[in-house]
């Protein structure tokens, strides 16, 4: 199983989303094809009622620990609603391009 399909399958059973978006936008940094190290989640759960958005991050951190251990998951952005929240959002913008690193985002990555 690969490590995308991994964190969706963590929490999909852990969080219950009401809509869950994972991409992996390793392909944005300086790192080998095919890598699985910069994700951006958009989590949308009834567990977020109540929580601070700094809260809600530990708790995903938390449910997402081993993931994060060094050598696995390098980066994860988060976007975390409530389902009345991600009612009213217009949608999340895309991440940025990385500039840091050795040279900025891969430049063997093909973008069309």
């Amino acid at each position: 199983m690969s490590t995308e399909q991994a964190i969706q399958s963590r929490i999909t059973d852990r969080f219950s989303p009401a809509h869950a978006e994972l991409v992996n936008e390793s392909y944005k940094h300086n790192v080998p094809a095919g890598s699985e190290s910069h994700f951006r989640l958009t989590l949308v759960s009834e567990r977020f009622a109540d929580l601070s958005p700094v809260r809600r991050h530990q708790l995903v951190y938390g449910e997402l620990k081993d993931f994060m251990a060094p050598g696995g998951v390098h980066a994860l952005a988060l976007h975390t609603f409530t389902p009345e929240e991600w009612a009213e959002e217009q949608g999340v913008r895309e991440s940025p391009d990385c500039m840091g690193g050795k040279g900025g985002a891969n430049p063997a990555v093909q973008r069309g």
